[in-house]
């Protein structure tokens, strides 16, 4: 009976392990890339000086169970209710067992309001016949701290208008809802119009 207990226990910590070890034997390197980034933040791989910083995000995001599926699995199938703001992406690198390499998408919205989420498209194929759990995933505070530490900034970066001018990104939000409900009104009125009089 102690001998059957300790046998599960041992391949409990075993299932709860293989993520890591998955990731940290296949993930050459990611990049994150979005506004106010220019050309994007590579992340070192593991093993690689810096490289304790892409593990940490990784944990992080839900990054393993986004990809594999795990028990309790955390994973949204809808949308967390809230503002997104803006969208950047983590692109991890992952070498296959046959000498390929697939890449897989993270969407990361680290200024969502009431808190941080990700969306990792379900299907994304790995290590050959792998494929990703995906969906939904509401992130801890400790998440927003890692981005910052590699370069994010603490707040929404200001977006261009078409003149090169910054605007605030809540801003930029508010100015596209007036557009949106300008156009919605013109519309309105159009169909309230009476038709033109015939020609005598």
């Amino acid at each position: 009976m102690i001998r059957r207990a300790l046998l599960s226990t041992i391949l409990g910590v075993v299932v709860l392990l293989a993520p890591t070890a998955a990731l940290a034997k296949g993930a050459s390197e990611a990049t994150i890339t979005g506004p106010g980034l220019g050309g994007g933040i590579r992340l070192a791989g593991e093993g690689e000086p810096g490289g304790g910083a892409l593990m940490k995000i990784a944990e992080d995001s839900g990054f393993f169970p986004a990809v594999f599926l795990t028990t309790p699995n955390p994973m949204l199938s809808k949308r967390p209710d809230g503002e997104l703001g803006p969208r950047y992406t983590i692109v991890y690198v992952m070498p296959g067992p046959s000498g390929g390499v697939d890449e897989i998408r993270q969407d990361v919205y680290p200024y969502a309001t009431p808190s941080l989420v990700l969306y990792t498209k379900p299907g994304q194929p790995y290590f050959g016949t792998e494929r990703t759990v995906g969906g939904w995933y509401v992130a801890g505070p400790t998440l927003k701290d890692d981005l910052v530490a590699v370069g994010l900034h603490a707040t929404a970066p200001p977006v261009a208008d078409d003149a090169g001018r910054q605007i605030p990104w809540k801003a930029f939000g508010v100015l596209v809802l007036l557009v949106a409900l300008a156009g919605l009104g013109l519309v309105v009125v159009r169909s309230r119009r009476p038709p033109d009089a015939a020609p005598a």
